[in-house]
């Protein structure tokens, strides 16, 4: 059964305590007024004000009800005041970051990573990471040293080196940092050619701009540090890259060939050298070769000098001996004294055989047909007939 049934049982389970009769004791839910009044009351008692107290008179009771009022609203702003200046005196700073201290406008100090303290609506903070690398791009057209128009990107990674210069001495470090990259970029491209600033001098023209944009941001005092300088793209503008093509192909052409060639010569240079070490040596072993010879025949001359001025007649009759038969020793003729010979005559036929089977076997070596061995008994009838032809002949010439 619900408390607030209508009937004549009463319900003690009022929830304001007030049982259920509506009877003079009947006091309905608490005023919001008077717990707020209770509340202030005993704020005020606890910081040493005096509570407001029944009875009496009204009118002072209402008085002093709204004078502790008051206070209390006071202490309360007093306490959220002194938090909040306790909450705004302490920061902290990360490890990737460095804190610019300014007190009333001046630079005041720079604090490394931690919990710090500042003076509240006096000192400002500026909270700077100098640990992060940043990049930055710049792009445009610009004038080469021969007049030539090439277009150029370039990427600058850089971060905060000091703290107090980025945040004091310059109001846009990113905008000084992009003046600084175009004027830099433009005075080392202005100072190289076309072909240094699209081929192998591209590498340079990165160290070249990097150095440069450094030294205008020292003197500007930006507090930024170049970590590295990239060109991206060199190129000439759309208008002459179908022409520039053309003339890099015939580069590449013009370098083929020379390559071959270098080849070439690395190849014959070698085989030329090693011909002409072998005509030298050659040469010498043919000098030295003559020279001995010729020592040789000296030496033996000398020696057939000696002995011819010791017997004249014996050495000029066997030097004449030699030389003959040096001389018909190559020859298939026979010589015959027919005047100091009688009836019987003796031939060499061994050697006449020897002579004649060696002709043959040079014949047969070299025409590839022979006859064999030569017929002994044929030749020496011919030798015989030979020799009677020329005794007749004899005969008749003595007749």
């Amino acid at each position: 059964m619900a408390w607030n049934e209508p009937g004549g049982n009463r319900n003690d389970n009022d929830p304001w305590g007030t049982g259920g009769g509506r009877g003079g004791n009947d006091q309905g839910p608490p005023d919001l007024d008077e717990a707020l009044k209770k509340g202030l009351d005993k704020l005020n008692r606890l910081l040493g004000g005096k509570g407001n107290k029944s009875g009496g008179n009204g009118g002072s009771s209402s008085s002093g009800g709204g004078a502790g009022g008051f206070g209390a609203i006071l202490a309360l702003a007093a306490i959220i005041f002194a938090g909040y200046v306790i909450f705004q005196s302490f920061y902290t700073v990360n490890e990737q970051e460095r804190a610019v201290v300014l007190r009333f406008g001046e630079f005041s100090r720079t604090e490394t990573p931690g919990l710090r303290f500042k003076v509240p609506l006096i000192d400002s903070v500026y909270l700077v990471r100098v640990t992060n690398v940043r990049n930055a791009e710049s792009t445009g057209q610009m004038l080469t040293q021969d007049e030539n128009l090439v277009s150029v990107d370039l990427q600058v990674q850089y971060r905060v080196g000091d703290a107090k210069s980025y945040v004091l001495n310059v109001r846009d470090s990113n905008q000084a940092l992009a003046f600084a990259t175009d004027s830099a970029l433009r005075h080392e491209v202005g100072s190289s050619t076309l072909d240094d600033v699209l081929t192998e001098g591209r590498a340079e023209l990165a160290v070249r701009v990097e150095q440069r944009l450094q030294s205008f941001l020292e003197e500007y005092g930006t507090g930024l540090t170049i970590v590295r300088v990239n060109v991206e793209s060199t190129q000439p503008p759309d208008a002459v890259q179908d022409a520039f093509r053309e003339v890099q192909r015939a580069r590449e052409d013009e370098q083929q060939v020379k390559e071959e060639a270098e080849t070439y010569r690395n190849k014959v240079v070698p085989e030329a050298r090693g011909r002409a070490q072998r005509l030298t040596e050659e040469a010498a072993a043919y000098k030295e070769e003559v020279i001995e010879r010729a020592r040789g025949e000296t030496s033996r001359f000398l020696a057939v000098l000696d002995v011819y001025q010791t017997a004249p007649e014996v050495t000029r009759e066997r030097m004449y001996i030699q030389a003959l038969e040096g001389v018909l020793s190559n020859t298939s003729k026979v010589l015959v004294d027919t005047q100091s010979s009688d009836n019987m005559m003796y031939l060499p036929l061994d050697r006449l055989t020897n002579r004649s089977g060696g002709n043959t076997g040079n014949q047969n070596r070299s025409g590839g047909s022979g006859s064999g061995d030569v017929d002994i008994k044929t030749l020496s009838d011919q030798v015989i007939q030979e020799l009677r032809g020329r005794q007749d002949s004899g005969v008749r010439r003595s007749r």
